[in-house]
């Protein structure tokens, strides 16, 4: 009964930064109402990278990560599409970055910068998609923003766990990205701290443990 009440929970938000050290949002099904909004230490930033760790069985169009501000509703955009390779959005400008192992029902951690993209502690090919200040953003996931804070898809909506976000406003060198990759001593996120992080969810989603396989008798 309470987790049937914690499912239809319309809103639920973090009134102070939380810790979610080993812990996961989880999605459930295809929506436009499921979505968590993130709220960033800072409003204005020259540079940017976004670390996190996702699964889904998703096979169709889907955000990991939405960052809109005006006048680019994705001035930064973290996005799997249905065919070969992830695609990163600076300004409304895309850039794919192609021949990835990205399998269905397991674990993967992504970095993304404004030119590069790391998968699994593989870089891929730096390409240039360029880079302007952004300033005011509404930072959401689960969801793609079409407008600023809103317009959502179901058919672009994520659907699986995500965990560990965190973000910088400046560009992490491959070492950190390693140390993310690795999850060893990592400097948290100055924007975005998964161990420090002020957020609010709305329609089906739940904050639960992560999943993992060891088990002990």
């Amino acid at each position: 009964m309470a987790l049937y009440l914690l499912l239809l929970m319309v809103t639920a938000c973090a009134a102070t930064p939380q810790d979610l050290s080993g812990k996961m949002f989880t999605f459930p099904q295809e929506s436009n109402t499921a979505y968590v909004k993130l709220t960033p230490n800072t409003l204005d930033f020259g540079a940017i990278t976004v670390c996190l760790r996702t699964i889904t069985d998703l096979n169709r169009n889907h955000a990991l990560f939405s960052l809109s501000a005006t006048p680019s509703d994705n001035a930064f955009l973290i996005f799997k599409p249905t065919d070969d390779g992830i695609l990163v959005y600076v300004h409304n400008k895309p850039e794919t970055f192609g021949g990835e192992d990205y399998k269905v029902n397991t674990w993967h951690s992504i970095c993304s910068t404004w030119d590069s993209l790391w998968l699994d502690n593989k870089p891929f090919i730096r390409k240039y998609v360029g880079g302007a200040r952004i300033k005011n953003p509404s930072i959401i996931i689960g969801q793609e923003q079409d407008s600023h804070g809103g317009g959502f898809d179901k058919t672009q909506s994520f659907v699986g766990m995500i965990s560990d976000v965190h973000m910088w406003d400046y560009t992490l060198s491959a070492c950190e990205i390693q140390k993310y990759m690795l999850d060893r001593n990592l400097t948290p996120g100055n924007v975005l701290n998964w161990k420090a992080l002020d957020y609010r969810t709305y329609g089906r989603v739940l904050t639960e443990q992560k999943t993992t396989c060891s088990c002990t008798e």
